[in-house]
């Protein structure tokens, strides 16, 4: 493939990847008495890929916590509920990959919620969330080429949150909502991203299994 083919094949898929729907100035998906308490996210047991770029604890940090405001800062219900987020491993494709072998972006995180004034963790088990950085799960090429660190980290922190949304909207009795509202709020929520089973590897494949213990900062 020439470098203008490729260059070409870039500037396509940017434009792709661009035509993305952001669904965050949308009104949100009926949350019941949902209100954003605590934004926990903690690093410390992060895994990388090899084949990655470097991104820190603190970025990562910084990224999630911004998806989380964004998104769920948005509800103003009458509780408050902390959500606590373990970013496992991650993947951020680098440039300079020869297409055939180009990686993936990837993101494991395992999420925990927690209803504030009960002092009480909601969900027996850490919910683990894989994604893609985009919606389909598949790129034409890796996104080294098109995007720098921080877009991918964002892209990625989006699309797990999202699915943290997805999740929380499969367990309506958290929030006071009924049944047969949740599920008719998520008829219309298309999953952001595949969900990966195997753990990641260098190869660019999810790498982090089992549960990972809730953040000792939460209530």
């Amino acid at each position: 493939m020439t470098r203008t083919r490729l260059i070409g094949l870039g500037l396509c898929l940017t434009l792709l990847l661009g035509c993305a729907r952001n669904d965050l100035a949308e009104p949100p998906v009926p949350l019941g008495n949902f209100a954003l308490g605590l934004n926990i996210v903690v690093t410390d047991k992060t895994q990388k890929v090899p084949i990655s770029r470097d991104a820190s604890g603190a970025e990562w940090e910084a990224a999630m916590k911004k998806a989380v405001e964004d998104r769920f800062g948005r509800y103003q219900g009458t509780k408050l509920y902390n959500i606590g987020i373990s970013v496992d491993g991650y993947a951020l494709a680098p440039p300079g990959i020869p297409v055939v072998a180009a990686p993936k972006s990837i993101l494991v995180v395992t999420a925990n919620v927690w209803d504030d004034a009960a002092r009480l963790k909601l969900n027996a088990e850490g919910k683990q969330i894989t994604v893609f950085e985009s919606l389909s799960g598949e790129t034409v090429i890796g996104t080294g080429l098109t995007r720098n660190k921080q877009e991918q980290m964002d892209a990625l922190a989006y699309n797990a949150v999202k699915r943290v949304e997805e999740w929380f909207l499969q367990n309506p009795e958290w929030f006071g909502l009924p049944s047969d509202t949740a599920r008719a709020a998520t008829d219309g929520v298309s999953a952001v991203s595949a969900p990966v089973p195997a753990p990641l590897s260098a190869a660019g494949q999810p790498a982090v299994r089992g549960p990972v213990p809730a953040p000792s900062s939460a209530p």
